[in-house]
């Protein structure tokens, strides 16, 4: 985060236990959420000057917590999310969508949020018949996993982000194991992905938000 310059990061599979913010040095505090200490866990990692800006955590399962703060008099949401996998139960699928809606719908409208998600889907290249929200340059094929994506961005009027960025594939793709291709932060691909919303006062403020596991 120091070389990157990132003062918010959404981590997922943190695979910590408990529910508590602790440091973890070099000026920055980690909030996170966890009941099993050998899969899932969300967290969102702070700089710590934004520390005392935290008004709220809402820490709703070990794959969706939200952090409320105040920024220069701008209330800023930035939610951290971790998906079920491709082969997991569709009822764990549709529990994880229904929280993150819960939580959106809990976010007071004129107030600014950012996602930072491991959403394990693929939206796929070409955005035909999503212009509203995505960009042209995913990669694969879209599957199911990446349509509830898709979904879950035009029923809150979002964009996903690292699909409206050209890069070239070795800037995309960051793990590899045979003939499989996983893609992390840019664009959304089997791993991680960033929403924002599509309002003209969300330009206001810059913010970078990125999604890893620990």
């Amino acid at each position: 985060m120091e070389r990157r310059k990132v003062d918010i990061l959404c981590v997922q599979e943190t695979r910590w236990k408990g529910s508590k913010a602790r440091s973890i040095g070099a000026g920055f505090k980690l909030f996170y959420y966890g009941v099993d200490s050998k899969r899932n866990g969300v967290g969102v990692v702070l700089k710590e000057e934004f520390v005392r800006n935290v008004l709220e955590v809402k820490r709703v399962s070990d794959r969706v917590m939200s952090l409320k703060l105040e920024i220069e008099g701008v209330m800023l949401n930035v939610v951290s999310g971790y998906a079920p996998q491709v082969g997991c139960e569709l009822e764990e699928k549709e529990r994880f969508w229904s929280e993150l809606d819960e939580v959106m719908e809990s976010i007071s409208t004129g107030e600014r949020v950012v996602i930072g998600a491991d959403f394990n889907g693929h939206v796929g290249e070409g955005n035909t018949g999503d212009e509203e929200v995505m960009g042209k340059f995913g990669v694969k094929e879209r599957n199911l996993e990446g349509q509830m994506v898709v979904d879950f961005a035009k029923r809150m009027d979002m964009g996903v982000v690292n699909t409206y960025f050209q890069k070239r594939e070795e800037h995309r793709v960051t793990y590899k194991s045979g003939g499989r291709r996983t893609q992390n932060p840019c664009p959304p691909s089997n791993s991680a992905l960033g929403l924002i919303p599509f309002t003209p006062a969300a330009s206001a403020l810059f913010i970078i938000v990125i999604c890893s596991a620990l």
